[in-house]
């Protein structure tokens, strides 16, 4: 429920950004929202919770996973972070002129073996986000289920599917990053508890 309730309070924040006032107190006029817009917007707060969660994570951990119980095999933190950055490529990458083999998808889906460090792990993931951020914002509604030519697999047939899937892939695996987080006695970003909201000395206080 904590989960659940943290990410509407992202999406009441993102949803509702204050408006910039322009000279003469005048307000531009709202722009109305587009596909890619809500979709992006989601895809925001999957990104924040995922992010957060692998930032939180201190490096000497990165290469844990559990084994107390029916572990055998699972992804390490370091690769779960990885798998999600490499997801986003196999999922947004051929919107954005990316060439992605599938031949060897099993073996690769844990992303480049070549990162090691958290920073890399870290920057991997922050620019996949970015990628599918920029996928996402060419999706209208014109073309959100025009079928594609060439898609990766029969079930990403089109920009709103590949969007769909984009999102809450990510979620799957932050699941799991929260039960490794936890089992290192660290709570996940998204989950611990706001400081109350202090009122600005310059606003007004209401009256009794």
């Amino acid at each position: 429920m904590k989960n659940l309730a943290a990410c509407f309070v992202l999406l009441c924040a993102a949803a509702a950004a204050p408006a910039v006032h322009g000279q003469g107190g005048s307000k531009p006029p709202e722009q109305p929202p587009t596909v890619s817009s809500v979709l992006n917007t989601l895809y925001g707060v999957v990104e924040q919770q995922v992010v957060s969660a692998a930032e939180a994570m201190p490096e000497d951990k990165y290469s844990f996973a559990p084994t107390n119980g029916e572990f055998k095999g699972v992804r390490t933190f370091a690769e779960e972070v990885k798998h999600i950055g490499f997801a986003n490529h196999l999922f947004f990458g051929p919107l954005m002129g990316e060439t992605i083999d599938t031949k060897n998808i099993q073996q690769e889906s844990n992303g480049p073996a070549e990162l090691k460090t958290k920073a890399e792990i870290v920057q991997y993931l922050k620019d996949s986000f970015a990628l599918g951020h920029k996928a996402i914002a060419t999706i209208t509604a014109g073309n959100q289920v025009t079928p594609l030519d060439k898609p990766v697999f029969p079930f990403l047939s089109t920009r709103l599917a590949i969007a769909n899937i984009g999102t809450f892939h990510p979620m799957d695996h932050y699941g799991q990053m929260v039960e490794y987080l936890r089992m290192n006695s660290i709570i996940p970003p998204a989950s611990r508890p706001r400081p109350p909201q202090q009122q600005s000395s310059s606003q007004p206080k209401p009256q009794p």
